[in-house]
């Protein structure tokens, strides 16, 4: 063996040795590896672990609160039941009382209207009663005194011819004696009845007298204040409208929030409309508009500072209102709470009429009519004064005016006599007194009279074609005019076809056709004119 083949053995060694140290290297390697790998896999498992039993701790403290919010919210659900339930009760109560109260009020009003038949038919079958006797004693005491000019007869043949024979007379003779004597007994008669038709018709003037005194309304109608649901605002340009309504509407929203009212901005030129069933609520609107107008500042803080103002100063004029219509009515003595629910009837209206101007023309035409009838006066005016107070918060009391107004009175201490006379001017209760017929009549004759309220105009052009319609259905009858709002009707009639007598006979049957058809205040003045034109032609 020589150099070469040892060297190339010994580097052979070399590399086994190399190689054998190489591959124990790596399996230690391997080993290591494999170590760790065990070494993570165990802390991994170990925080997995961990992680897991934390998770299953944190999910039962969650699961824990979850039960006990549940619990909370559980109970809070039955508490606000339990409240609306009992809130639900509390209210089907009130209102199951309010209905039984109403019941109650209707109930008795039937009552009252079932006793007051009761009565009258009571009344009307007594009448009957008694026309029935008078009837019957009627006839027999015909009979009687057909029995009697029977008898007369006879006697009166009988005795004219014992006269003839012991006057000496003729029939003829004694005819004109007899009528010369009756000549003379009818003059006076006829005039003691002249006497007696003057005294009966100076009974009857005044009579007539008290009855017109219902033309009293003449006295003291007023124009008519039609009110409707709007109010128009005059604006001096349509720059402000702008302004009215604000940055994204703003300040009209306020508007409308703080006035409770509707606020209608449109083409309309210059203008403005308040929109409200309540005519102080558009009255305050309207006046703080221009009153804002005025300052030029608008926004939201200053609208409600405004409104609350305009409101107070409304409050105030009000009570002046009310305190100056009574003194003017002479009651200073009303009570100051009252002064302000009359104030209000300013701004209420009833078919177009202001109840208020309403209220004082029945006051004057119930005073008129009590002064001449000889009742009192100024207790009819004060009930006039009242009569309608409940109109002032109808809309916000549950109840009709009537039983409001008496409620407020009996409140405020007015006196029985004014709050009966007040309470009676619908026919809800039956008037006991003259004060009380008189304020239902002059309630009705200040709505009825022409032109007092919208729905009366229809009414008021129908009576006119009414009366006109009567007059020209009799024959002979060439036109009719009526007059003077209905209360005088003019006839023209042809003079062929209708004498004198026969116009005086159309006057006297138009006015029972008048009276027995139509319904009328007042009264009514049917004249007839006949009259006879001679025309010729000079050629």
């Amino acid at each position: 063996m020589n150099a070469l083949d040892w060297i190339l053995l010994m580097l052979a060694v070399v590399g086994a040795v190399g190689f054998i140290f190489q591959m124990k290297k790596a399996q230690q390697a391997v080993v290591d590896v494999s170590k760790a790998t065990a070494k993570a896999e165990e802390e991994l498992k170990a925080q997995r672990e961990k992680i897991l039993s934390e998770a299953e701790k944190q999910a039962a403290r969650a699961l824990d609160r979850g039960h006990k919010e549940a619990e909370a919210l559980r109970k809070e659900a039955e508490l606000k039941a339990k409240e609306q339930a009992l809130q639900a009760r509390q209210e089907g109560e009130k209102l199951v009382n309010e209905r039984m109260a109403t019941l109650d009020k209707q109930d008795q009003r039937l009552r009252q209207k079932e006793e007051s038949l009761d009565k009258k038919l009571t009344q009307v079958e007594q009448k009957t009663k008694d026309l029935d006797e008078k009837a019957e004693k009627t006839r027999e005491a015909q009979e009687k005194l057909e029995a009697l000019k029977a008898e007369a007869k006879s006697l009166v043949e009988a005795q004219s011819r014992k006269l003839e024979e012991l006057s000496g007379f003729t029939k003829e003779e004694a005819k004109a004696e007899i009528i010369s004597q009756l000549e003379y007994t009818a003059k006076m008669d006829a005039a003691k009845m002249v006497r007696r038709i003057e005294e009966e018709a100076q009974e009857e003037a005044v009579k007539k007298a008290r009855w017109t005194i219902g033309t009293a309304i003449q006295r003291v109608a007023s124009d008519v204040i039609a009110e409707v649901a709007v109010t128009s605002v005059q604006l001096p340009s349509d720059d402000l409208k702008g302004r009215i309504i604000g940055r994204e509407g703003r300040n009209i929203r306020a508007l409308e929030k703080a006035t409770g009212c509707d606020l209608i901005v449109d083409d309309t030129p210059e203008t403005i409309v308040v929109s409200s069933f309540d005519p102080i609520r558009r009255e305050v609107a309207r006046q703080a508009i221009l009153k804002l107008l005025a300052d030029g500042r608008i926004h939201p803080a200053r609208i409600e500072e405004v409104v609350e103002k305009t409101k107070v100063d409304m409050d105030q004029h009000l009570k002046e209102l009310g305190e100056s219509t009574s003194i003017a009515l002479g009651f200073p003595d009303v009570h100051p709470k009252l002064h302000k629910l009359i104030g209000r009837l300013n701004y209420r209206t009833s078919y177009g009429q202001n109840v208020l101007e309403h209220t004082k023309e029945v006051a004057h035409i119930a005073e008129y009519m009590a002064t001449e009838m000889g009742a009192n006066a100024r207790l009819a005016r004060r009930a006039g004064l009242f009569h309608d107070i409940g109109k002032a918060i109808d809309r916000e009391v549950e109840g009709t005016h009537i039983e409001i107004g008496m409620e407020l009175l009996k409140r405020f201490g007015e006196k029985d006599d004014v709050i009966h006379a007040m309470s009676c001017h619908h026919g809800d209760f039956e008037p006991k007194t003259v004060e009380a017929m008189l304020i239902t009549a002059a309630d009705a004759l200040s709505a009825a009279r022409p032109g007092a309220r919208r729905e009366m105009l229809e009414t008021y052009v129908k009576r006119l074609e009414q009366l006109e319609g009567i007059a020209n259905s009799y024959k002979g009858v060439q036109k009719s005019y009526a007059m003077q709002a209905g209360r005088e009707i003019r006839i023209l009639v042809d003079a062929g076809q209708v004498n004198d007598d026969q116009s005086y006979w159309i006057a006297k049957d138009v006015t029972k056709r008048i009276e027995a058809e139509m319904q009328y205040p007042g009264q009514i003045k049917v004249t007839v004119m006949r009259e006879t034109r001679a025309v010729e032609y000079a050629r």
